[in-house]
């Protein structure tokens, strides 16, 4: 049995969402799950109706991508519809659940522009890094080389699993402000060595939003028969990327983030021709039926219900235009990052250079302490934003994307403006 929209409007009321759905529904129907692709040249009119997809109040301007994204109704709504599950658990449906996984195995592989058989939908972009930190044989003698800016499951997983296994991992340094593209490649071809098997990058830092050089990495490292691992965690579903022409060896995303998909679903790219080089990490039942799924994501029983939404949630970015999606979160990080430096005392840690940042944008702010700065943003101006302790660039973090407006950063920035100024 499907659930309705009505339906799904009464769901929510049960659930205690009833002041969510209040005032999205029209006449008792749900807000159309699908939004109109964006014209050529999208107006404040055109992405304020995109906003109406999603479940947030009015009230409240969520510029934390970076860390959580909301999912838009129709994705919330392919999940409740597919937890039909939990009255029929027939074999038939059960098959169809199946069925539906490789639709978003395809939608997701179409999506990066890759084969159905590389692609493994996993729980995060933590789960399929370690499926690669844990699922090579390295040994003693060998030798991985990261970033400094990696996040910790493409870092600290390293390093731990480098001291079991008895191989090294070499860190090199990131610099801030972001010294151009062609810092990275030069740092990495001093630090190869012979000994030398992966290198691991993140694609675009969740720190400061610093954009590496990918296409340039990856053939770098392919010259020198280094693998490549990019965490992608902060580029899925925020870059119209084209992995064919990136030729990463692996490469991992989080449906959870710029995506605006469901919680607890992934993807893990391996090309093709290294898949013979990469050991299952978990042996159990209930596979995929393509490629390299079959053997590699026997994770027993699934959350069939969350990758169905995984799906829909790439249909959802297609419909609006995946260039139309970029272009438009880059030019409010950059609206956010100007205003910004124009508030005294305020320090933007991220690039003003576009084509070395990317929708991410961290700051001091004026020396506040971050965690009351950043509850003070959502008590009084009902700001999300993160916040970046310790001494290594310690202040906020805000990620616009495409369920905010304009009237959303330009209230950001006033809200800095004046937190910086009274107290707290």
């Amino acid at each position: 049995m499907t659930t309705t929209r009505r339906d799904f409007g009464r769901l929510f009321a049960v659930g205690g969402y009833a002041s969510l759905f209040a005032g999205r529904a029209r006449a008792n129907e749900w807000i159309g799950p699908e939004p109109a692709a964006a014209p050529p040249q999208p107006d404040e009119r055109f992405w304020a109706s995109v906003r109406d997809h999603f479940l947030m109040p009015k009230d409240v301007a969520v510029i934390n991508a970076a860390n959580l994204c909301p999912a838009p109704a129709s994705v919330v709504e392919a999940v409740v519809n597919a937890h039909d599950l939990e009255h029929d658990l027939s074999p038939a449906n059960r098959t169809r659940m199946h069925d539906a996984r490789e639709e978003t195995r395809r939608l997701v592989a179409d999506l990066l522009r890759v084969s159905a058989d590389e692609i493994l939908l996993t729980r995060n972009t933590s789960e399929s890094n370690n499926m690669v930190s844990s699922g090579l044989e390295l040994k003693a003698g060998d030798e991985v080389v990261v970033f400094a800016d990696n996040h910790a499951s493409n870092l600290r997983a390293w390093q731990e699993k480098g001291k079991r296994a008895g191989y090294d991992v070499k860190v090199l340094p990131q610099p801030n402000p972001h010294p151009g593209p062609e810092f990275y490649v030069d740092t990495f071809l001093k630090a190869v060595t012979p000994r030398t098997r992966l290198l691991g990058f993140s694609h675009l830092t969740n720190t400061v939003g610093d954009l590496l050089p990918a296409r340039e990495l990856c053939r770098a490292a392919r010259e020198r028969s280094v693998l490549t691992l990019v965490d992608g965690a902060q580029s899925f579903g925020l870059m119209d990327l084209d992995l064919s022409e990136m030729q990463p060896d692996f490469y991992s995303g989080s449906a959870h983030k710029w995506l605006c998909g469901p919680k607890e679903a992934g993807v893990l790219y391996v090309r093709r021709e290294v898949q013979p080089r990469l050991q299952p990490v978990v042996i159990s039942l209930y596979p995929g039926a393509s490629g390299l799924s079959r053997t590699h994501e026997g994770f027993g029983q699934r959350d069939e219900p969350g990758l169905i939404g995984f799906g829909e949630a790439v249909k959802f970015g297609n419909k609006l235009g995946r260039p139309a999606i970029e272009k438009r979160s880059r030019a409010l990080a950059l609206r956010l990052a100007e205003g910004l430096r124009a508030i005294p005392g305020v320090k933007v840690y991220t690039h003003a250079d576009p084509l070395r940042s990317h929708s991410v944008v961290a700051f001091d702010p004026a020396g506040r302490d971050p965690m009351k700065t950043q509850q003070a943003l959502y008590d009084r101006w009902r700001i999300v934003s993160a916040t970046r302790n310790g001494a290594d660039r310690p202040g906020l973090r805000l990620a616009p994307h495409l369920y905010n407006v304009e009237a959303d950063i330009d209230r950001a920035i006033e809200a800095v403006r004046r937190v910086t100024t009274e107290a707290i």
